[in-house]
């Protein structure tokens, strides 16, 4: 069994301004033995370039104090001269223990960013995936996670207002394609529409029907508790049978 939260934020004037706050809610989530907890993409007022250990360095007291995996968001990175968006995980010893870069960057970003390459497998209390925002609408990402082994996908988003309904509908698609849960995290301003969302899946007479947890006020958190043992042989089933196409 493990605890798996989502924290839906909203803007703020500066990016300690909104460290300090989020980093409150951390303590909560610690305080309740969440394992892994997931942040939307590119919360932070200032999104330029960061420096991950020195933005994140509450986050990652917070994550070894807690025993705690904090997936802090997705943002602006350089690695090796190259323009990416990455989600870094701080593992529960308080150090960041790998990157995950945005695979499908969208729209403008294409002229800025250099593609990630690798959908990666972590393992901390769990193995997890992460799929960064735009990432989720492409159906082999999320595939090649789970066949990699994940049996959960967090996704740091940035979602606008209309766009809301279709998120929600790739969400809970790639979720039962793979049966596997998903924890999307979102802003919620006035242009990003928020409605985070953590999703199970209910198996009823071998009809699997997804469970939706959506959060519905600024700088607010979920927790749910998951055995994510219970997926795996329908998952294996599922791609044994995909495997019999060619």
């Amino acid at each position: 069994m493990v605890k798996l939260g989502v924290i839906q934020t909203g803007t703020f004037s500066s990016n300690a301004v909104g460290i300090g706050k989020i980093s409150q809610n951390l303590l909560r989530l610690g305080k309740n033995e969440v394992d892994v907890v997931c942040l939307p993409e590119q919360w932070l007022k200032n999104n330029n370039i960061l420096d991950f250990e020195k933005e994140f360095s509450e986050f990652l007291r917070i994550a070894k104090d807690y025993s705690m995996t904090i997936i802090p968001g997705a943002f602006y990175e350089k690695i090796k001269n190259k323009l990416v968006i990455s989600a870094p995980v701080i593992g529960p010893n308080g150090e960041i223990i790998g990157r995950q870069e945005k695979i499908h960057p969208f729209d403008y970003e294409r002229r800025l960013l250099v593609s990630g390459k690798t959908a990666k497998i972590f393992k901390t209390s769990c193995k997890f995936g992460i799929v960064i925002c735009y990432d989720m609408v492409f159906p082999k990402v999320v595939n090649s996670l789970a066949k990699k082994g994940a049996d959960v996908i967090f996704s740091p988003s940035r979602i606008v207002k209309r766009g809301i309904i279709p998120w929600h509908l790739y969400v809970q698609t790639r979720s039962l394609e793979n049966r596997i849960p998903i924890i999307a995290a979102n802003v919620l301003d006035q242009k990003f529409g928020g409605k985070s969302i953590i999703v199970d899946l209910l198996e009823k007479s071998q009809v699997y029907i997804p469970k939706n947890k959506i959060l519905s006020d600024v700088n607010s958190s979920a927790i749910k508790e998951f055995t994510l043992s219970k997926y795996k042989k329908s998952r294996d089933s599922r791609f044994s049978d995909e495997n019999k196409f060619s």
